[in-house]
């Protein structure tokens, strides 16, 4: 399936507004969505998930954990582990409302980012725990770094738990010159064990952040061609989310920018996953 990132139209150029999810869900050449939880949301996620389950009909299939539980656990001060625990578990009760089968997570993020991976690995079990009691399956994603690379930190989750699932971001991985060394042999398991992919475009030098942005498909470097056909001779099965966002000073979502970029993922899809 292909997905839309609701972060993509949802942003606080128009008040993290979520009832504008359902305004737009029928222009959007989208299978479903992935539900990026802002920390906006945070003290309402029930209030949030529960219009959500009743106004939206195309599938919510992910949920992604709000950013917030990455920051806590990075910067694990005291208190910060427990409440990192307590947002995840009502993170994931409104996913259930909601329906999806999946979520997102930024074991590492911020500042104090991969600092301390024994730790970050420790809270991948304990938050993991928690997801199966829901349901739910957790994948970690190849977020940006500050003291490590994302491949290396993803081994060092995939050492502890042999059975970790992740969630792998082509703007991510390339912002740390490392997209396709996922093709590379010494990370096949690494991508065996890729079950979802975020599709977005990036253009800058390795850790340029003055770059970081996230660019639609076709605004940046990254040849999603040679991307898209290695993942074609590896049988990849997972869905795909574009999360790159479209929205005017007005906080209008450029529906028609949006929709380029999924059909562009569509055609790519087309060409090398789905022979």
């Amino acid at each position: 399936m292909i997905l839309c990132s609701t972060g993509a139209f949802v942003s606080r150029a128009n008040g993290n507004d979520y009832r504008l999810i359902a305004e737009y869900e029928s222009q959007l050449d989208c299978d479903g969505f992935e539900l990026m939880l802002t920390s906006d949301w945070t003290d309402k996620l029930r209030e949030v998930s529960d219009h959500l389950a009743g106004k939206v009909r195309k599938p919510f299939v992910t949920v992604h954990i709000g950013k917030r539980v990455g920051d806590l656990i990075s910067r694990n001060e005291e208190g910060d582990s427990a409440a990192a625990q307590e947002l995840f578990e009502r993170s994931c009760e409104a996913a259930v409302n909601v329906g999806a089968e999946k979520l997102v997570l930024h074991l590492w993020n911020g500042m104090y980012s991969d600092r301390d991976m024994p730790h970050c690995v420790d809270m991948y079990k304990r938050l993991r725990e928690i997801s199966e009691r829901h349901g739910l399956l957790l994948t970690v994603e190849n977020v940006v770094c500050n003291f490590n690379d994302p491949m290396t930190d993803m081994h060092t989750v995939l050492d502890a738990c042999p059975d970790a699932v992740f969630t792998f971001d082509t703007k991510m991985a390339e912002f740390h010159g490392q997209l396709m060394d996922i093709a590379l042999p010494e990370n096949r398991k690494l991508w065996e064990r890729v079950v979802h992919l975020h599709i977005n475009d990036y253009s800058g030098g390795v850790k340029d952040w003055s770059n970081l942005k996230t660019l639609h498909i076709g605004d940046g470097q990254i040849d999603f061609d040679g991307f898209f056909g290695f993942a074609g001779t590896t049988g990849y099965k997972g869905n795909l989310t574009v999360e790159s966002t479209a929205i005017d000073k007005e906080g209008r979502p450029d529906i028609p920018k949006m929709n380029r970029s999924l059909g562009r993922v569509r055609e790519l899809c087309g060409k090398y996953l789905c022979r």
